[in-house]
């Protein structure tokens, strides 16, 4: 077939796309003289709601004073341009497994932006972003085991890649056919509650933000992810990375950031991710039971940082069947023909960071939550 007809095809149905090679793909960080990131500013935080085939989300990252670990997050997606749905979930691990995860996931109805597309609203669901910019209160009432009163505010500045967030696909670089874009907000202070059929969890304690956008079909987006939140007394460590199918040449694209209560000692696209130490498990994916994570940057004053994690993953949270929790009419899009299989393995085991500042080096103990994602 074609190739331009393979690319109409794919576009449509999900199926698989030609090989277009390397440089079908910009990525974020790596266009042509644009700095490493940019910190974020209130603009930035806007939703974006394209018009056509993309997911959108917002996801608030929280770890309690207590133990718990979860998030929160709204999902926003767009089936090519012809039908919206919007989904909350709310998931939350109890300490030491103490109880069962707390999984809610709900369709919401009637939804809609604020003026300037910074707070989202619906029936039962409101994420609003201060006048400020500085803080995200969500509250969310429509799931009687997950009832939500939380405030998530920022104690470090936010940032994203390069000068816009923004990976672009596509074999013209001015006319894009598909993007990929994450802003961060790597150190947050939580307070709030969630308040279940068993009783009421103050989730007071540390959290990170996410705002992602798959501007195109996520199979076609990335083969694989890993995604790492750090959080310790002292440092907030982000690394974000995502592997393109070989139509983009199999690419490794990246974002990654070390944050302290009030300054970023860095942000760039760089780092490291490997699995040490894999089992396949039933659904012949390589779960990771070990791994190293790698930051490498340079603060303002143009000293040397790097930072180091490494170590078994424990036992996993949970294995998430992403086909499972899609709503159907998604199903029906993502054709079978692009061997798509996702699946989210997630951990959240104690670890130690040790961060090179110039000569000094400190270690310290803290809650490492991440995903590894098979998609195709």
């Amino acid at each position: 077939m074609f190739s331009w007809a393979k690319s109409t095809l794919a576009a449509v149905a999900g199926t698989q796309e030609p090989e277009y090679g390397p440089d079908a793909i910009q990525p974020v960080g790596k266009k042509g003289g644009e700095p490493v990131y940019t910190e974020l500013a209130k603009k930035d935080l806007k939703w974006v709601t394209l018009d056509y085939t993309n997911v959108e989300t917002q996801t608030f990252y929280l770890f309690t004073d207590a133990g718990h670990k979860g998030f929160l997050q709204v999902i926003y997606n767009n089936i090519a341009g012809l039908r919206v749905t919007v989904q909350f979930n709310c998931k939350l691990f109890f300490p030491n497994n103490e109880k069962p995860i707390l999984w809610a996931s709900d369709p919401v109805q009637n939804y809609g932006f604020d003026e300037e597309q910074h707070s989202f609203f619906a029936d039962g669901v409101s994420i609003e972003l201060s006048e400020d910019g500085n803080s995200y209160t969500i509250k969310a009432a429509v799931n009687d085991n997950s009832l939500v009163n939380v405030k998530f505010t920022r104690t470090a500045p936010g940032f994203m890649g390069g000068t816009d967030g923004t990976t672009n696909y596509g074999t013209d670089p001015k006319a894009p056919w598909g993007s990929m874009h994450h802003h961060f907000w790597p150190r947050c202070s939580v307070e709030g509650s969630i308040i279940t059929k068993e009783g009421e969890v103050d989730v007071k304690g540390r959290g990170m933000f996410s705002h992602a956008l798959q501007g195109m079909k996520p199979h076609h987006a990335a083969a694989r992810w890993n995604f790492v939140n750090f959080q310790s007394p002292s440092y907030s460590a982000i690394l974000m990375e995502f592997t393109t199918p070989p139509s983009y040449e199999s690419t490794v694209v990246r974002v990654a950031g070390i944050a302290t209560d009030g300054k970023l000692l860095f942000a760039n696209t760089e780092g490291d991710v490997k699995h040490t130490a894999t089992k396949q498990d039933d659904n012949g994916w390589p779960e990771p039971t070990s791994a190293t994570y790698h930051w490498v940057g340079k603060t303002e004053d143009g000293t040397e940082v790097t930072a180091d994690i490494a170590g078994s993953l424990g036992e996993k949270l949970d294995r998430v069947d992403v086909m499972a929790e899609v709503p159907g009419f998604v199903k029906a899009i993502v054709a079978t023909a692009a061997g798509t299989k996702p699946y989210i393995y997630q951990y959240a085991p104690k670890m130690t960071i040790r961060i090179k500042v110039g000569d000094e080096v400190k270690e310290e103990e803290g809650i490492l939550f991440t995903e590894a994602t098979f998609v195709s």
